[in-house]
Parts: structure tokens; C-alpha cells; sequence
């Protein structure tokens, strides 16, 4: 990762996080056309639930990497989707953060205590759900066992930070939306998956913030 070594691509990670972040300057980019139109009911619509996604970084030999997982397919308006690690707030965790943590370790086995969080990213609202999302970025100095909860989670993708910060995994693609046709979105475009959606406006901002890290030249 241009010669940065993850301990300190973590200090500086831990650094911007703390500072201003690109915030919806950064998410816009990711937006579908066909959110745009609940943009203005997004300050009317009461009793949104809570939910929060990490973005775990680690080592897998000497690359950098996160995980995505791709949720199996149910009657729901996620089905399917690729995603973060992450889930709803209950009323037991103490803060959003601990409902990372949580959802991290039931979803893909990492225990929470050995994965140090280094701040937040900007919320998304996603209307179709009604949930705030509240990300989390932290990292683990081992390389992680995954053991995927298959109830939830069909398969996990190991993505490398090099292959996400390439211009070109940045594109738009043809979906199947759910209201039933097929729609043109901005998205990563990762291990043959198509990442869209409030995901996709995360891991935007995230770029962002990577890209103050470590500039591709």
C-alpha cells in the first residue's frame, strides 16, 4: 500500500477520522437515481431505527484488507445485497459502536475484543429500510479466522485495499431494483459483485478519507 505499513496506515487513519470528514460531499457520488426522489422525505419520516457497520482492516499476508459480505437472499429489500459487517442496535449495547462490534463478531467471527476502532464515518439514512447506518472503522493486528454465521451471510469477500482505491472498481452498473426494473447505479465493482447503494456511499467517503492517507499517484 505504497510502501505505508498498516501500523501506520492505522495512526494516520485514527488522525483523519478525528478531523472534518468529506461527509455527503463524498456519499452524493454514490447515490442511485432512484433514492434521489426520497431525498426530500428524509426530515419528515419519524421512529427510524438504529443500526451499525464496521470497516475491519487487516493483514492477509502483505496486503491490507477489509471484508464485504453478501447477504442471502429473503423477503426483505436487502436481500442479497453486498454489505458491511453490521446490523441493528439493541437495546443491551451500550452505544453504536458496541452494536458493531457485536454484529461483527455474530456475523463473520471476530471476536470484539481483539478489534480496536479508530472512529466513525459520516450516518447514511436509507429509506426503503428506514434505518440511520452508523459506520465504524477498526482493524485487527492478526490476520483473522472468519467463521461465517450462514443464517445471514452467504459468503464473505476478502477485499484488498489496493484493489479498492483503483479508479477503475469505481463504475456504474444495471441492476434489477426491487421495485422491478432494471436501473443504471453508481457502484464498486469488487471480486464480480456489484456494491451499490448505502454501502457503496460509505466506502466512498471512505475512499476519501484513504485518498488524504495515502494519494494515488
Amino acid at each position: 500500500m505504497n510502501k505505508l505499513s498498516l501500523d501506520r496506515f492505522v495512526v494516520a487513519m485514527q488522525k483523519e477520522l478525528s478531523g472534518t470528514l468529506p461527509g455527503m460531499m463524498a456519499q452524493i457520488e454514490m447515490v442511485p437515481a432512484t433514492r434521489r426522489s426520497d431525498a426530500s422525505k428524509l426530515s419528515v419520516i419519524e421512529s427510524r431505527r438504529q443500526s451499525a457497520v464496521l470497516v475491519l482492516f487487516y493483514k492477509r499476508g502483505r496486503k491490507t484488507c477489509f471484508p464485504l459480505v453478501k447477504r442471502v437472499v429473503y423477503n426483505g429489500v436487502h436481500s442479497g445485497q453486498i454489505s458491511l459487517p453490521g446490523g441493528q442496535y439493541e437495546k443491551t449495547d451500550r452505544n453504536f459502536a458496541r452494536t458493531a462490534l457485536r454484529e461483527t463478531e455474530e456475523e463473520i467471527g471476530v471476536e470484539a475484543g481483539k478489534i480496536k476502532l479508530l472512529g466513525e464515518l459520516s450516518p447514511v439514512y436509507i429509506p426503503p429500510s428506514n434505518f440511520d447506518v452508523h459506520p465504524f472503522v477498526g482493524y485487527i493486528s492478526e490476520e483473522p479466522q472468519f467463521q461465517v454465521d450462514h443464517v445471514e451471510i452467504d459468503h464473505l469477500l476478502e477485499i484488498e485495499l489496493d484493489t479498492f482505491m483503483d479508479p477503475a472498481c469505481k463504475t456504474e452498473k444495471m441492476i434489477h431494483h426491487r421495485t422491478g426494473v432494471e436501473v443504471t447505479v453508481p457502484c464498486f465493482y469488487l471480486h464480480d459483485e456489484i456494491v451499490w447503494g448505502a454501502t457503496a456511499m460509505i466506502l466512498n467517503e471512505l475512499r476519501e478519507v484513504v485518498y488524504k492517507i495515502r494519494p494515488m499517484h
